[in-house]
């Protein structure tokens, strides 16, 4: 069991030291209880520095008084938001100098403590841009006044200047409004994150708690079934780790392919026989009769990766009593494989989003999922020569549709 824990210590720890946000943690009393290396960086600290300091210690001092009232107020009325909307926050490093800085508050409770989890972000180069567009327009005004003396010379260098400062102000717009969708975005991926986290490790927590209790030998039934949803949350959080990770390859192209080939049936047992453990009752999934003829020059690991997700889905979004129809078809130069469930299906409005990064339908919301499964599944495919498709109707059910090329 300490096994199990230290893993799901160790993946939050990876997640949590990998973002590229700094980020500081701190408790009810304004005390720094966690940061991770990019805050450390950005403030000049060393390891374990700021644990257990005040918070204070990266404020300027003459923002202490206004930022304990400030602090005070959003803990009484606690809920996400961006810090000091409409003028200017500044950190202080660890040499004393100051820069200004861009910060996101999140709330959140821990085994019945209060903690606030800011997302901070060194925005020095951004106010030197801006800086530089407010020069530009001054300098522009300047050039005016040299040149009335010439007013066709003067036109031209006002138009050109228009123009300048027009693309110079789209650019900046065009940056900003990125920068503002990543931090939401990022934001969204760290409460996702947590959120998805936290009911395993909870399971596990209260899993590991009771086995320790059943230490005799009539207990052992009792103690196998704690153990095995101790085995079955680890690898949902390995399943989500996995996920993230192949989100990182894929957006930086680092992604290795092995082709190789095998029997689609060698896949699909793999695939069926773990998506049986999570049937409910009187549901069932159907197996494709013509699958041990089926020979495929893949990637296996895709393969698997792939079915897996859609199969799982197939299951999770269906009722009792339901079926889950699997087909395989061959065609002139690719094979396709059908997964056909009964289930809630798709609102017909949000089918164009379904392959969107951290989509979830409205009417998902309260089942567990990171809406990265689809997105990660069509991108593999699409690397590969391979394709996934989809027809839905909601509360009738979903067909979707994975095609692999045969032809080299």
């Amino acid at each position: 069991m300490k096994f199990f824990e230290e893993s799901v210590e160790e993946a939050f720890r990876i997640l949590f030291e990998g973002a590229s946000e700094g980020i500081v943690v701190v408790n009810s009393e304004q005390f720094i209880v966690a940061t991770n290396s990019s805050a450390r960086a950005i403030f000049g600290y060393d390891k374990d520095e700021l644990e257990g300091q005040h918070l204070h210690k990266l404020i300027p001092s003459s923002y202490h008084k206004e930022h304990h009232s400030h602090f005070n107020g959003f803990m009484k009325h606690s809920q996400k938001r961006e810090m000091g909307k409409g003028r200017v926050l500044y950190g202080m490093r660890k040499d004393g100098s100051q820069f200004p800085v861009e910060a996101g508050l999140n709330p959140f409770s821990l085994h019945d403590h209060h903690y606030v989890m800011a997302l901070v972000t060194d925005i020095t180069v951004r106010k030197a841009q801006e800086k530089h567009i407010e020069d530009l327009n001054n300098h522009l005004e300047e050039k005016i006044e040299e040149r009335t003396d010439s007013l066709n010379q003067a036109v031209k260098s006002l138009q050109d200047e228009i123009v300048l400062r027009k693309e110079a102000e789209r650019s900046a717009n065009e940056a900003l409004q990125k920068e503002k969708e990543l931090n939401e975005l990022k934001t969204k991926f760290l409460s996702l994150v947590s959120h998805e986290f936290k009911t395993p490790i909870s399971g596990i927590l209260t899993s590991a708690t009771l086995a320790s209790k059943y230490t005799k030998e009539e207990h052992q039934e009792k103690r196998v079934k704690h153990l095995n949803t101790i085995k079955s949350k680890v690898k949902y959080l390995n399943t989500i780790i996995d996920d993230f990770l192949s989100i990182e390859r894929l957006d930086t192209g680092k992604t290795n392919y092995k082709i190789t080939s095998f029997p689609l049936s060698k896949v699909l047992n793999e695939v069926i026989y773990d998506a049986n453990v999570h049937l409910k009752d009187e549901q069932s999934i159907n197996y494709p009769k013509n699958a041990d003829a089926i020979t495929i020059e893949f990637d296996e690991k895709i393969l698997e990766l792939s079915l897996s997700n859609l199969i799982h889905n197939a299951v999770k979004y269906s009722g009792e009593g339901t079926i889950v129809d699997i087909k395989a078809v061959e065609k002139v130069n690719f094979i396709e494989i059908l997964i056909i469930d009964q289930g809630i299906g798709i609102p017909e409005h949000e089918q164009r989003f379904v392959f969107d990064r951290y989509f979830r339908a409205e009417n998902v919301l309260l089942n567990p999922g990171t809406g990265i499964g689809l997105n990660i599944v069509k991108n593999h495919l699409k690397n590969l020569g391979g394709n996934i498709t989809f027809q839905s109707k909601e509360n009738e059910g979903s067909t979707f549709a994975i095609t692999i090329p045969t032809s080299k």
